[in-house]
């Protein structure tokens, strides 16, 4: 199975920011219980000597995983990143804007690129370059309704709605034409995992896995 087919078949990704490396193996453990399998870890573009550790995050995962979960490399701006993405195992890489050179070469490495975008220009744009989806961010701000219309005349984009999603409203993004969803903290609970509550972030997984099969 490729990258892209594992992500249309998974729909979910988890989206993870700031957490120290130790967490990482138990959180991928939980949301693999809870039946999500890919996780994104990202880099924070305003503390650089956080990036080794968002490297190794996603060294441990894609070791720890091997063959159950992919990891993707998340809040990618810059080649500095992809290399240190490249190096460390991350199967995809996903961007909060459109950079049509960023996305030639993430696809000239081998990797799925998912960039940001929101408006109709951007999408194409992104789509144009090579994105293997688009990642729509913030789509809560506009809600299902403006996926539902921007794919009224772009049907053939694969588009993944980021940015305000929840339990409650998954399925109505699914349901307006999303392949997927990404979701950060009404997922991956930073409470919880400090307090090693594994099990209610396996049980809120199951939610959201349920939530996306649901149509």
């Amino acid at each position: 199975m490729t990258g892209l087919e594992w992500f249309k078949k998974s729909k979910i990704i988890a989206i993870v920011r700031g957490l120290a490396p130790e967490h990482m193996v138990q959180l991928a453990e939980a949301l693999y219980e809870g039946g999500i399998d890919l996780i994104e870890v990202t880099f924070h573009q305003s503390q650089p000597e956080t990036w080794q550790n968002t490297a190794t995050s996603i060294q441990a995962i894609a070791s720890h995983m091997t063959g159950r979960m992919l990891v993707v490399d998340g809040t990618v701006i810059c080649e500095k990143q992809l290399d240190m993405a490249c190096k460390a195992g991350a199967a995809y890489v996903v961007t909060p804007n459109t950079d049509s050179h960023l996305i030639r070469t993430v696809k000239a490495r081998g990797l799925l690129s998912f960039p940001g975008a929101f408006t109709p220009s951007e999408i194409v744009e992104a789509y144009q370059a090579g994105a293997d989806a688009v990642k729509v961010f913030p789509a809560g701000n506009l809600g299902p309704s403006y996926i539902q219309a921007i794919k009224a005349p772009l049907p053939h984009i694969p588009l993944v709605a980021v940015g305000g999603i929840n339990v409650k409203n998954a399925r109505e993004y699914m349901a307006a034409g999303c392949c997927g969803i990404g979701i950060g903290g009404n997922l991956v609970n930073k409470n919880w995992i400090e307090a090693g509550a594994w099990n209610m972030i396996a049980a809120l997984a199951r939610e959201y896995r349920k939530a996306v099969e649901t149509r």
